[in-house]
């Protein structure tokens, strides 16, 4: 057991260390999930609002959440004046280009990792905690001579070193990681707020130009 503990010690501060690396990396991969998805929303917006008149002329260089909205904006202005018949009757005929089964719609397990990613950050300082522990545990696990009454304190102090790196380690990672989420934070939720954006627009489209002209028609 004391042979365990010995060793879990020992690598406490390079597993937290494994552990930043891989939580970083997951930030990565969300990073570029988050702007696969974005690119896709705005790719299909694109497509289904070709041929307006008055459609917004916007800089390709620009923020594509920018463009999400230009888009919208374009969508809601055909909704709004019924005279424009020819761009409502566009968007009719394009509604399946906005079919909601698309896999850029799908924000469950995105927000599922990202949320899980977020709440990870707050480990960090109790696994330094945890290795702090560790190691003193193991340092009192440690055999006693007879007569020896101060060996465990030593043996204590002799390993304090590599307890307080351990802390120090889970600290700075949690630190460093809360930087980078609040780097990331404002556009993953951007990118949720611009799917239900997109979804409520479908639904619109489809009632005002689909189901409405159906009962006009009746």
């Amino acid at each position: 057991m004391n042979d365990l503990l010995n060793q879990i010690s020992n690598l406490s501060t390079q597993i937290i260390g494994g552990a930043f690396a891989a939580h970083l990396f997951l930030f990565l991969v969300l990073r570029i999930w988050s702007r696969r998805d974005l690119h896709g929303i705005v790719g299909t917006l694109d497509d289904f609002t070709r041929g307006l008149k008055h459609r917004s002329v916007l800089d390709r260089r620009g923020h594509l959440t920018e463009q999400v909205d230009a888009f919208l904006s374009d969508v809601n202005d055909v909704l709004l004046h019924r005279e424009q018949s020819a761009e409502r009757e566009t968007l009719k005929q394009r509604i399946n280009v906005l079919d909601e089964k698309r896999s850029y719609l799908h924000s469950m397990l995105f927000e599922t990792t990202y949320n899980m990613a977020r709440n990870m950050i707050d480990a960090y300082p109790l696994l330094g905690v945890l290795g702090t522990i560790l190691a003193i545990g193991a340092a009192l696990q440690q055999p006693v001579d007879a007569g020896a009454t101060v060996s465990g304190v030593e043996a204590i102090v002799g390993r304090f070193g590599e307890a307080i790196w351990s802390t120090f380690a889970g600290l700075i990672c949690g630190i460093l990681l809360m930087f980078v989420n609040s780097l990331l934070e404002p556009a993953f939720l951007r990118l949720s707020e611009n799917r239900l954006q997109v979804r409520e627009m479908i639904s619109r489209v489809k009632h005002e130009l689909i189901l409405a002209g159906d009962k006009g028609a009746a």
